[in-house]
């Protein structure tokens, strides 16, 4: 990083840095509007303008001038255009002051500063597919004359204020996230709200975003077949850079384009066995979720007042003190502690008789006692058992109904499976079955990593059939159509075979009638 020369934010930092902050931002709107020069009334005017209501001398003015001037911010001229009728008018209306590029850098520094502090960051998935479409516009553009040099140029622009705004705003919630995971609130209600939202916000970001990530990567190797360096150089010539005094600006600016492309593909593209900065946001993400859900464990523990005996039963000796009759002791008794009358008392000898009514209970035999009647209050009922229902008709239509899916399915597979690559237009149409089957299979494909020369390999759950699927190689549609509509996309080349190369099998044949498989 270059030394920052030292007066260069001097403004922000010596007394009545408010006047001095003041005076360069009038200067910058100034230039917003394409005022290049301003005299001291206008600048008085503009400050009041501007919302600064304290009175500000000349001579206070002038020096507040003088020193914007002598730390490099602003170039003062003399306007000799102006016809002057006064001594008085020309002292006023002679100096012209204009901001430097010293001082166009320090007023975007601060305001830049000042962003900085307001933002919080954020993770937005929007831009991953705005990068993608940017990268997939390149790529159209690429094929067309030199008359789309400038939409090559505010393409590429584009894309790369996207990627700006994904590291940026990346980073910032990044930051944002690791000083709440150390943080404390003050009130612990809102602080675990906080963490609660902030959970979800994550758990909804990491929603497919794998798949997001893999798309701007498989992007990304689609445009660097149709030659970055060439359509750098052509998005420079739609540029229109204008000539400057010594070296060429070009240079620069293509090196600058290529610095961005490599950020763009250190995010997306595995290179060199370093993986992509997308995973590592994903594992970032799904760290400081479980980080999170741990704070907020401790929170409710420590929510929670830890129980003692001890201090229960003073409590409850309080209570039974400041009971005023003798009715409310025992409704107190009976709510502390639950006891009453023996559930089991109303129980009998199976032959009553044998027990003369003099005898004491303690003399007497034990009675069985059933274990519901202490949880529910019940005793255990015994009934005749009910008959086993017959299922051999639920066995029978189940075994037909998995018979007919096995069918099913291998005649999807059959009608499927191709003697090499074919493009997808070419299965044409399709019954809505073998249609789900082959959609399921792209699907697949389309989710797995791209190998080297950009085919996807999938296989199915059972791991019965396998795809290679290879990515088009012209800007052909593709329309599939069955009973319930047409499906359009791209003209990928597919080959459908049976897994290590064995043929798919043939439907079974019906099994004799009665016979349950």
């Amino acid at each position: 990083m270059r030394r920052v020369p030292p007066e260069m934010f001097r403004f922000t930092t010596v007394e009545r840095s408010d006047l001095y902050s003041a005076v360069v931002e009038v200067f910058g709107v100034a230039g917003e509007h394409l005022e290049t020069a301003l005299g001291l009334d206008t600048v008085r005017e503009r400050l009041r303008g501007a919302g600064w209501l304290a009175a500000v001398e000349d001579e206070e003015l002038h020096d507040v001038l003088r020193k914007l001037v002598q730390w490099g911010l602003l170039d003062v001229v003399h306007n000799h255009a102006e016809n002057y009728r006064t001594a008085e008018e020309y002292e006023r209306r002679n100096l012209q002051y204009s901001l430097t590029r010293r001082g166009e850098a320090a007023l975007t520094a601060v305001r830049h500063a000042l962003d900085a502090l307001a933002s919080t960051g954020a993770l937005q998935t929007a831009v991953l597919e705005a990068i993608a479409d940017r990268l997939d516009e390149l790529c159209l553009l690429a094929e067309k004359p030199a008359s789309a040099d400038r939409r090559i140029f505010t393409t590429l622009r584009e894309l790369e204020g996207h990627l700006d705004a994904l590291v940026e705003n990346t980073k910032a919630f990044n930051a944002e996230l690791q000083r709440l995971l150390r943080a404390e609130g003050a009130d612990p209600e809102v602080f675990r709200e906080v963490k609660a939202a902030t959970v979800a916000y994550l758990q909804e970001f990491l929603v497919n975003l794998d798949r997001r990530g893999q798309t701007v990567g498989a992007a990304v190797a689609r445009a660097e077949q149709r030659d970055v360096p060439a359509l750098q150089e052509r998005a420079l010539r739609g540029a229109e850079l204008p000539p400057v005094a010594g070296e060429d600006p070009a240079a620069g600016w293509l090196e600058s384009r290529r610095a961005r492309w490599e950020g763009l593909r250190a995010w997306f593209v595995e290179d060199g066995g370093a993986r992509p900065r997308i995973e590592q946001l994903h594992d970032i993400a799904r760290r400081a979720i479980v980080s999170l859900l741990q704070v907020l464990e401790r929170i409710n523990e420590s929510r929670r007042r830890s129980s003692s005996a001890v201090q229960d039963f003073r409590e409850l000796a309080r209570w039974f003190a400041a009971a005023p009759a003798e009715d409310d002791l025992h409704r107190l008794w009976s709510a502390a502690f639950g006891l009453g009358s023996a559930r089991h008392a109303h129980l009998a000898h199976p032959d009553p008789e044998l027990i003369p009514p003099s005898e004491s209970w303690a003399q007497s035999p034990p009675v069985e006692v059933s274990a519901l009647l202490r949880s529910s209050g019940r005793t255990e009922r015994f009934t005749r058992t009910a008959r086993v229902r017959d299922v051999a008709a639920v066995r029978a239509e189940r075994a037909e109904r998995a018979r007919a899916e096995r069918a099913e399915l291998a005649l999807a597979w059959e009608v499927l499976e191709t003697d090499g690559p074919v493009r997808l237009s070419a299965f044409g149409t399709l019954e809505p079955a073998v249609f789900d089957r082959l959609l399921d299979l792209v699907g697949r494909a389309l989710a797995s990593r791209p190998s080297a020369d950009g085919s996807r390999r999938a296989t199915t759950g059972d791991g019965r059939v396998e795809i290679v699927l290879m990515p088009p190689p012209d800007e052909r549609r593709a329309v599939l159509r069955t009973a319930k509509g047409a499906l359009t996309g791209p003209d990928y080349v597919v080959h459908v075979t049976a897994a290590g190369a064995a043929r798919l099998p043939s439907p079974p044949p019906p099994a004799p009638r009665g016979v349950v498989v």
